[in-house]
């Protein structure tokens, strides 16, 4: 075999495998059908069957079922998470107010002006700035006075390690 043949033997396998993959494409959608508009006058295959739809939602169902108790515990483990991180930053707020003013403050608000908290965080259990300010005696005051020394949740619910919020 010479040259040429070679060469027009690779050309002819080329054309003839692009012809065959464009004619693939073409039959895949359409273009090679006898009558370019019988895919859409045919009513039968417009559309979905019933059974096939029924199919669909059915698995779309079971995977619904699976996934959403899923979801609802990483939410909850995700807003318990943003409990511990606020107790532990109110609770050093209040340690670092009494070690620079010498006494405890009388609110969350007393933080906040003196620029300890930016702002009173959200409960995340409850979606409310209604936290529960616990009272004692300052140790620091020579006088016996009182001011705030914990901060607990108002929330009546229970977490997933058993004890309830407002223990926390």
């Amino acid at each position: 075999m010479g040259r040429n043949t070679v060469i027009g033997n690779i050309r002819f396998w080329i054309l003839d495998f692009g012809f065959w993959i464009n004619s693939r494409f073409a039959r895949r959608f359409g273009f090679l059908s006898g009558n370019p508009k019988s895919k859409i006058q045919n009513p039968k295959s417009a559309g979905f069957t019933l059974l096939e739809l029924l199919i669909v939602m059915s698995i779309i169902i079971i995977l619904a079922t699976v996934t959403l108790p899923q979801y609802q515990r990483m939410m909850r483990h995700a807003r318990e998470s943003v409990l511990r991180e606020d107790l532990f930053q109110m609770r050093k707020s209040l340690d670092q107010y009494a070690a620079d003013k010498g006494k405890l403050p009388q609110s969350l608000n007393d933080l906040v002006e003196g620029g300890y908290l930016r702002e009173v965080p959200l409960d995340p259990m409850t979606d409310e700035k209604d936290w529960q300010e616990v009272s004692g005696e300052d140790p620091n005051d020579k006088d016996g006075g009182s001011g705030v020394v914990d901060v607990k949740s108002t929330s009546p619910d229970t977490g997933g390690d058993g004890k309830a919020y407002s223990e926390w």
